[in-house]
């Protein structure tokens, strides 16, 4: 298939109409779902009627990213099988969060006045009347979600540059406006509606690719390691290497660390708050522990199986790029094959985008909902907040862009600076609001300050001989992070003034609340 079209192969036309297919249908959920937005509840919340499916897909889709698909299989191919830590510490943190978090989150925010957001939430539960700790809130959602929104980006600018060959910043722009477009009309219920769809389309190409690959090279990695000069003896496979060497104690615990995260990230977080009943809740933890058990496998058998199948040819700064080439590989012959391809590449594609768009619409009703309405003008309508968030969608695009201008960004660095920052400032204050009832407002704007400005410290600030701290150490920020935030909103609490009585009280309520 080597005559062009108009200067065009033919296997880039078959990628091309695939991708047209995959984005024009992401684009009519967006259309359709715009219809059923009668209120800010819809808009952010879906009115809180999700099902069990729909809500277990869409929660674990956004959450992995291409971070699975590029950023984890990219790590491993280069490293070894010890990068294989971070995703047990997010497996044992999707549990945790799905069996302990999710049921009495979804109680409390309800009983809290009905919070649509994570801020409003800590509002309403802490009688921040002074919307202090909301104001706090809503701010470290932005900065620390632009540079997640940011690591998606620059995903889908990698996919589309290796794919089409399109230059990198052109590439960025475009995957940047088709997520703006079904998320900009659509809100929550289509974010959740296509992430549903692309959970499904992540699955069967996680499944599928690496047991292709495992079947060419005829069930024997080892074999294929050492016969293409990338390994010479187990150290590849064993968890505790890592290029070779013995992996540090403290790396693994690092790693392992990467569950902590999970109860302080808001777009995981308001999958909980929406879903339609706690009998669909019950359903929905299994299907997403399933999910994610199969999905972080899968990644790392990319990982595991790619290096061998492609010969060790990609280097350190084209090795996020593994899935990409494995399916470029598989997937050559004729048109039907090459579009087959062209459909298990929009798997990676829907990694992107499902986290992007969830990133962006948190983004956007923190601005709109928690700062604009709540702290700015309370007596907004909903027609003006619709506008107001629709606006900052398009700005966060735009800002996340320019942090993603860098060809050279790693996904798997801006996924783990934000994903540090969230789960520090908000991980230990859900926990603490949830199932500690002497936790105070103090306490709480104490744990979210201390905890976000800890990693801008020890990720970004060169005070070690013009290194962070973190490249002096190697310990991962959200380890540290988490336990100071979790201590000042202890220590914070207790030697200040004890809740009110009206908040124990509310608190007691969420433990005996039934639905109608």
């Amino acid at each position: 298939m080597s005559e062009k079209i108009w200067g065009i192969t033919p296997n880039t036309i078959a990628i091309l109409i695939a991708f047209a297919c995959y984005l024009l249908m992401m684009i009519a959920v967006g259309f359709f779902s715009m219809k059923k937005n009668k209120s800010t509840a819809d808009y952010f919340l879906g009115g809180r009627g999700l099902n069990s499916w729909v809500a277990a897909l869409s929660a674990q889709a956004s959450d992995m990213s291409g971070w699975l698909l590029m950023g984890l299989p990219g790590s491993i191919y280069l490293a070894g099988t010890g990068k294989a830590w971070i995703a047990i510490g997010l497996f044992i943190g999707t549990v945790l969060n799905w069996l302990v978090i999710s049921k009495r989150l979804r109680r409390y925010t309800i009983v809290a006045n009905n919070s649509l957001t994570l801020p409003e939430f800590f509002q309403n539960r802490y009688r921040d009347e002074k919307k202090i700790l909301l104001g706090i809130s809503s701010v470290v959602i932005v900065i620390f979600f632009l540079v997640y929104t940011a690591s998606a980006l620059a995903s889908g600018g990698k996919l589309f540059n290796t794919v089409f060959h399109i230059d990198y910043h052109y590439a960025l722009l475009i995957g940047a406006a088709v997520i703006l477009a079904y998320t900009f009309m659509g809100g929550f219920l289509a974010v959740c509606t296509t992430d549903f769809i692309q959970g499904t389309m992540m699955l069967i190409a996680l499944l599928t690719v690496p047991i292709i690959a495992y079947s060419a090279i005829r069930g024997d990695v080892m074999g294929a390691l050492v016969a293409n000069g990338v390994a010479t003896n187990s150290d590849f496979l064993s968890l505790f290497y890592i290029n070779g060497e013995p992996y540090p104690i403290v790396s693994i615990i690092s790693d392992l660390a990467w569950g902590l995260g999970y109860c302080g990230m808001p777009h995981i977080l308001v999958r909980f708050m929406a879903i339609r009943s706690e009998k669909e809740l019950k359903k929905s933890s299994v299907i997403a522990i399933v999910w994610v058990a199969i999905s972080l496998t899968a990644a790392c058998v990319i990982g595991i199986v790619g290096r061998g199948y492609l010969n060790g040819v990609l280097v350190d700064g084209d090795s996020e790029n593994i899935f990409i080439k494995m399916i470029q590989q598989i997937f050559d012959g004729n048109f039907i094959v090459v579009f087959i391809g062209g459909l298990f590449l929009c798997g990676i594609l829907a990694a992107i985008m499902s986290t992007a768009d969830s990133q962006l619409l948190v983004c956007s009703s923190s601005a709109s909902k928690d700062i604009y309405k709540n702290i700015l003008h309370p007596e907004a309508e909903d027609k003006k907040i619709f506008h107001i968030s629709r606006i900052t969608v398009i700005v966060v695009a735009v800002l996340a862009c320019l942090i993603a201008w860098d060809p050279n960004s790693s996904i798997m660095a801006l996924v783990s600076d934000a994903w540090a920052g969230l789960g520090s400032a908000f991980g230990p204050l859900v926990v603490c609001s949830l199932f500690w009832k002497r936790t105070n407002l103090p306490g709480a704007v104490s744990g979210v300050i201390s905890g976000g400005l800890f990693v801008i410290i020890w990720d970004y600030l060169p005070l070690v001989n013009g290194a962070t701290l973190y490249e002096a150490t190697g310990i991962y920020s959200l380890l540290l992070g988490f336990f100071i935030s979790l201590a000042c909103i202890i220590a914070v609490s207790l030697i200040t003034k004890a809740p009110s009585k009206e908040i124990v009280d509310e608190f007691e309520k969420v433990g005996s609340y039934r639905e109608e």
